[in-house]
């Protein structure tokens, strides 16, 4: 306990000592599985950057995210709450959806405004446009924002350059949209986007926004959701056909390489010491991409499901002096994030139901975690069917299973969507300690042992869902062709009329 004791003290004395809060630095990554990195395992990905972050930092084995689809994902992480009490679901948010993350909901930058942060987002977005920007990142607490506010595959793509010199995106996104745009705060400044220069973009607004915070001597919050290794993956010159993992492993070294300008910018703006950096992702691989859709290493199945390869993901906390490097197999969440952000930079909590805790014990300790369950839901949640999954300690039970299209192609008959649902009375029960891959299910039946474990998960699904109130659904609200961004608002015809030439930032 010394050591323990001691690393507060540093802390304490650190935080004593300087002038400015922590800043924070938080990068989501797209559709990235538990086995996608180096440092997870992955022979063949080539991330010096996020390895840097790794072994300087504390790597979680047992973090997870809300959903195994993109929307709900993200409005858990910036709110702390289950996507349910927000009402991001079912699925996922469209350019011409009607709804999006409601205005009442408070997010991680709205959270920090109060104390003088300067707040910026570069990347997806995926929380809703709106009508006139209603949803933006600048309504949700941002100052600045640069990115495509949804998926990059939700707009025809056939004709796009996702590679050098020409190398076209593969497949054909959505068709019948508007072209994906590049917007700044609330202006469109490209349409379609140049996936080529697209990286150079982001990391030039990053280094700007780090840099111009530090010399107004202001503490900053920057949220990086990166699109890289989402489908369809994209790199520029920097980074394309420089790994052995073929398209997938170079959109990732892409992402890698911003990582590594961001840290550059924190070491020579002299700020690194004082800013924490968390990098994770937000739901599991699409394995029906197959080699192009990423891994979930040891873990069942991927996106779409409520396995763990759906929703247990890498995790990596690095703040250089305050965090001593190491590994944690503490429970810990995306929702954890808020709570704990708000803890270290002394910001008040929102006064509405939270579902994150404060994991600071984690990140100084690497252990006494707060957290001892987390709660799975499909990506279709409704109070008739609850819960499909719920973690209690190191056993996982499932109350449903189902298959989803986003991991099909993969030989495990669970994870496709011929997998139809299937309720589990008693449920299904695994020792994810023992069996991460979730193969073996516990013979109930030949362990009276676990007689008071499945009271215990009952008991605590039974509280955690008589606490769920949810809320209003923003995707049945609808679409509007009307809401698709476009550069060209009076043009005709629509979408295809929606172009126009890159403008300066």
């Amino acid at each position: 306990m010394d050591h323990i004791l001691l690393l507060y003290l540093n802390v304490f004395l650190f935080w004593s000592c300087t002038a400015s809060p922590p800043n924070f630095i938080l990068i989501f990554a797209d559709d990235l599985g538990f086995g996608d990195l180096g440092c997870y395992g992955h022979p063949s990905s080539l991330t010096p950057n996020l390895n840097r972050l790794a072994e300087g930092g504390l790597r979680f084995t047992d973090f997870y995210c809300t959903s195994p689809v993109c929307s709900p994902s993200r409005a858990s992480l910036l709110t702390g709450r289950y996507q349910t009490r927000s009402g991001i679901y079912p699925g996922v948010l469209y350019p011409g959806s009607r709804g999006g993350l409601p205005l009442n909901e408070t997010t991680i930058a709205e959270v920090l405004k109060p104390l003088g942060y300067a707040t910026a987002a570069i990347g997806k977005w995926h929380l809703g446009v709106g009508a006139n920007g209603t949803f933006l990142p600048t309504r949700q607490g941002f100052d600045e924002y640069l990115g495509i506010p949804y998926s990059h595959d939700m707009g025809p793509c056939k004709n796009l350059t996702c590679f050098p010199p020409d190398v076209k995106c593969v497949g054909l996104c959505d068709v019948g949209t508007v072209t994906v745009p590049l917007m700044h705060n609330e202006v469109i400044m490209q349409q379609p986007v140049n996936f080529l220069d697209l990286e150079r973009a982001y990391s030039d607004f990053a280094t700007q926004f780090i840099s111009k915070a530090v010399e107004k001597e202001t503490p900053f919050f920057l949220y990086y959701p990166s699109h890289h290794t989402h489908y369809p993956q994209y790199a520029g010159p920097e980074a394309a056909g420089k790994t052995l993992r073929g398209k997938f492993g170079d959109a990732l070294l892409e992402l890698d390489n911003t990582i590594g300008k961001i840290l550059t910018t924190l070491e020579n703006t002299g700020v690194i010491t004082n800013t924490l950096i968390f990098f994770t992702a937000d739901n599991g691989p699409e394995l029906m991409r197959m080699s192009r859709g990423g891994n979930a290493g040891p873990l069942r199945c991927g996106k779409g499901t409520t396995y763990e390869g759906g929703m247990r993901e890498p995790a990596i906390a690095f703040w250089p002096g305050i965090i001593r490097p190491g590994v944690t197999h503490e429970i810990a969440s995306t929702l954890d994030i808020l709570p704990t952000i708000a803890s270290l930079s002394g910001a008040k909590l929102p006064q509405v139901m939270l579902d994150g805790v404060d994991m600071t014990d984690i990140l100084f300790s690497h252990e006494g975690g707060k957290r001892e369950t987390m709660m799975f839901y499909p990506t279709d949640p409704n109070e008739k069917y609850g819960l499909f999954a719920l973690r209690l300690g190191k056993y996982k039970a499932h109350f449903y299973t189902r298959g989803a299209t986003h991991s099909s192609t993969t030989p495990d008959l669970a994870c496709p969507v011929f997998a139809v649902l299937t309720a589990h009375d008693p449920p299904l029960v695994f020792d994810l300690e023992a069996d991460p891959s979730e193969n073996y299910p516990l013979r109930l039946e030949e362990r009276p042992d676990l007689q008071d474990l499945l009271e215990r998960i009952k008991k605590v699904k039974e509280q955690f869902e008589a606490s769920m109130v949810f809320g209003e659904s923003q995707l049945l609200k609808g679409e509007d062709p009307d809401l698709e961004p476009c550069c060209n608002p009076q043009c005709h015809p629509k979408p295809v009329c929606c172009e126009c030439s890159p403008k300066a930032v």
